[in-house]
Formats: structure tokens, sequence, C-alpha cells
């Protein structure tokens, strides 16, 4: 049973085909007092699975730093392919604040962890979104670009210094980006083409960055084992840039190619007014509340 002040963790780690190292890793969360596992997805495509739990604060530090233990013993990053831009073997720690807790305290949470994975691994860490040391590293992009191979020579600038760590890559393990966030919605939408030129000037032209809309970051996806691609997205505020936003956007651009949308995926947890602010939009409904849907009322 969990307390009153909770905090959600969804650890990225770069193994999403290896279904013995995968469980390995994951079984550091299973059975542990003040921490739950809620949910946690594997990608073939990607090669990355991406873990949610909530728990908390001090039993979910611990549990973090066991876990980043488990996955940094198991996956070499030499040996490592995969769809997804990825620098370390734990590629991403973010807490979000749940329940009674502040978003400082997140911050507080995410340097504890750092400071302390970095000396017990020696392991090179970025502090990133609201835990930022600078304005600069506060995009997770920004941070991991150069990915593993490209790390070595980024972390001898002196603008890319690690917040924690050594200034080199951990051999297997690389490097780590640890941070608190808000809430996101990883959002794929899946196209009826195998040419991932397109997927990617589709998701050039959704993405912030590109021009696109604010809180979306978006990358073009080959799905080998389907022979399609897919625009995969993270909606960072999904109460700002609501998901049916970006579906229509990328069906809008899509058009261009003579491309249809084929289907959409949602990966790991969805806050369940991300949902119904779609149902709304597609179905036309006036005057909606959250307070109308029955399990919200029995939950209460």
């Amino acid at each position: 049973m969990l307390s009153n002040k909770i905090v959600e963790c969804v650890p990225n780690f770069s193994e999403g085909r290896d279904l013995e190292k995968i469980e390995k890793i994951i079984n550091v969360f299973r059975g542990r007092e003040g921490v739950k596992l809620l949910d946690y997805s594997s990608d073939k495509d990607h090669n990355r699975t991406v873990v949610t739990v909530a728990g908390e604060i001090e039993a979910l530090k611990v549990c973090i730093i066991d876990f980043m233990e488990k996955a940094i013993e198991l996956i070499d990053l030499k040996e490592h392919q995969g769809q997804h831009p990825r620098m370390g073997a734990v590629d991403v720690v973010p807490f979000i604040p749940i329940k009674n807790v502040t978003m400082e305290e997140a911050v507080e949470l995410s340097k504890e962890v750092a400071e302390i994975a970095s000396e017990k691994f020696g392991l090179p860490i970025f502090l990133y979104e609201k835990s930022a040391s600078c304005a600069a590293r506060e995009n997770l992009a920004v941070v991991r670009k150069g990915e593993f191979e490209g790390m070595a020579e980024k972390l001898q600038n002196p603008e890319w210094k690690p917040d924690y760590g050594p200034c080199h890559p951990h051999t297997s393990a690389g490097v780590t980006a640890i941070g608190a966030r808000m809430p996101l919605v990883a959002f794929n939408v899946n196209l009826d083409t195998s040419n991932l030129d397109i997927a990617t000037a589709i998701g050039k032209k959704v993405r912030f960055i590109g021009g696109g809309l604010r809180f979306c970051k978006a990358m073009g996806v080959k799905l080998e084992d389907r022979n399609i691609t897919q625009v995969s997205m993270n909606m960072t505020d999904y109460t700002k840039t609501a998901l049916y936003r970006s579906l229509e956007m990328i069906r809008m651009e899509a058009k261009r190619y003579g491309v249809n949308v084929v289907g959409t995926e949602i990966v790991g947890l969805v806050p369940m007014q991300a949902l119904i602010d779609c149902a709304e939009y597609y179905m036309g409904i006036e005057n909606f509340s959250s307070d109308q849907i029955l399990e919200s009322k029995l939950m209460e």
C-alpha cells in the first residue's frame, strides 16, 4: 500500500529484444515495499523498454538505483542497434510528481539519484527538463544529440561537462539523463508506407523545433516487421497540445505524399483526461466532464 506522497518514474532502458534480459531488469521492481510496478512495454524496432513505476520518495530512490545497477550489468551499448536515439544503457530516468509532491521535491529526488548513481557506477549524468542546470540542457533531444557513439567527443566540450560523474562515457553503459518533468504521453502514429524519409519529413513538420506543435517531439521510425513507418512522438504537455491535434496534423501532412494513417499507439500509461479530450473532439460531445465517467465516480 502506497502512502499519500507519490512520485511516478518512467525509466527507459536500451533493450527491447532479449526477453530474458528484460525480465531480469524488470524483476527489480517486483515485490518492493513502497513501490508499485504499473506497466512496462518493449519495442523490438526501437530496441528499448519503457517502464512505469510509482512509489514513496525514499523507497523509489533505492529501487531506481537497484534498477540502474541491473541494467548496467546486463546491457552493453557497444552491441546495441535500434531505431530510437539513445546514449545510455539506462537512457533516461524522469521523475513526475503525482500526489502531494511538489515539482521542487521531484527535482531534489532526481538530483539525489543522479549523485548516488554517478558515484556508484562511474556514470556521467546530465540533469534535464525541470532539473536542468541551464536552459541548454532542458531538452532531452539536445542533451542526447550525438548518441552513445558521439558522447566521448561531446563530453570533452566544456559546455557539455556532465552535471555528475566523469567527463567520459561509461564503456558499456554510456551516459544517462535524469530529471523531473510533467506527465507526458508517448503517442505514435503509423503510416502505410515503408519509406522512412516520408515519416521523418512529417515528424519534422509536426514537432515544435520544426515549427510544429508547441508540446510535441517527433521523429520517423521504420517498423521492420510490418514494413511500415511511424511518426513516434512524445507529447510533453497533453493539456496544451492535445493528442488529436498531432494526429490530425500528421494526417494532413501525409496527404501530400499520398500516404494514409493506418493506426496509432500509446506506449506505457496515459492520463485519462488525454483520451477524454480526444473523445470530446471526435464525437463532438458538448459540455462533457470527467465527472460523467462511471469509473471515475467508482474510484472516488
